[in-house]
């Protein structure tokens, strides 16, 4: 019974998706004409309703006023639809995915229009997230907040253009399809441990290492002026830098369940990148090498987002 019931709405789901794809626009391409669909609003039908009965007083009452009160308004409400429709053809929508975002957060997603000529009032929605922007010079951009409660790979929902521009009577609107993946970090949690540095580099080079000949460009604090004084050779001095701290970030060596596992380590992480440390992790199944700088932050951070979801065997 239970196998039947979550096997039925399948078929549906995929004709579903089948249709909104014949449906949507592609991103990275201008809006084709056949993928604008026009929607009537509320204003749009109370306007149509009224033509109807203008028209329908001007036939019963052999009234020229009513008439051609009734063709003005519908020669107006076709320029409405004609510029409404003109406003979003042929704008080419584009993605720019956010740098980091993590989980219990919310990811900045910009979008990028481009057209030829400047339009107006243009509307941006993505999974509830609205956004306003007018094309100035063939560009415009803009800016949606979309919740992520959750770490890992997440599917980006397809992004929906719509204008009303300019008497509202119609929804010109366009649905875009893309396979943009937004990778999501764990929440970090702090955990007291003395081990790990929260500030502070403590790499700046301060232990003194002898003399070397002057070269063009050094600082003058660094100059020997008593050997100066004494030899008459410009000498300056040398510092040796402290050896930066190396270690392992272990998966084992946590504890609790393994979210909150993943949301240590990436407070961790954080922490020695701040602090300028050689890392390594070691995850169930993946060993990351020890490594520093903005690269090995973000392939920590990766790893734990990519992280399966269930722990595995022996992952302890």
């Amino acid at each position: 019974m239970a196998t039947a019931a979550t096997a039925g709405p399948r078929p549906a789901g995929r004709l579903r998706h089948w249709w909104r794809r014949r449906l949507a626009a592609s991103m990275e391409h201008p809006l084709p004409q056949r993928r604008l669909f026009l929607i009537p609003t509320r204003f749009g039908l109370g306007w149509a309703v009224l033509v109807v009965v203008l028209l329908l007083f001007g036939i019963n009452y052999q009234n020229s006023l009513a008439y051609g009160l009734a063709f003005w308004l519908f020669s107006v409400g076709v320029v409405v639809l004609l510029r409404g429709w003109l406003n979003l053809l042929g704008v080419t929508p584009g993605l720019r995915l956010p740098r980091e975002a993590f989980a219990g957060g919310e990811a900045r997603l910009g979008v990028v229009l481009k057209a030829r000529r400047d339009r107006t009032a243009l509307e941006l929605r993505c999974d509830g997230a609205r956004g306003r922007v007018d094309i100035v010079g063939g560009l415009g951009e803009a800016e949606l907040a979309l919740p992520t409660p959750r770490r890992g790979a997440q599917a980006l929902p397809w992004l929906r253009l719509e204008t009303r521009w300019p008497l509202g009577l119609v929804r010109v609107l366009a649905w875009v399809r893309h396979d943009a993946e937004l990778l999501v970090w764990p929440h970090p949690v702090e955990e007291d441990e003395p081990a790990v540095r929260h500030v502070g580099a403590g790499l700046e080079a301060s232990d003194f290492a002898g003399l070397r000949r002057f070269q063009p460009g050094d600082r003058p604090g660094r100059v020997a002026w008593k050997q100066w004084s004494r030899t008459g050779v410009l000498a300056t001095k040398a510092f040796s830098a402290p050896p930066r701290r190396q270690l392992w970030l272990d998966y084992a060596a946590c504890r609790g369940d393994p979210e909150r596992r993943l949301s240590v380590l990436c407070a961790r992480v954080l922490a020695h990148h701040r602090a300028g440390d050689r890392y390594g992790l070691r995850l169930p199944g993946l060993t990351l090498p020890q490594g520093e700088g903005e690269a090995q932050r973000r392939r920590a951070l990766d790893a734990l987002a990519r992280f399966p979801a269930t722990r595995p065997e022996g992952g302890a």
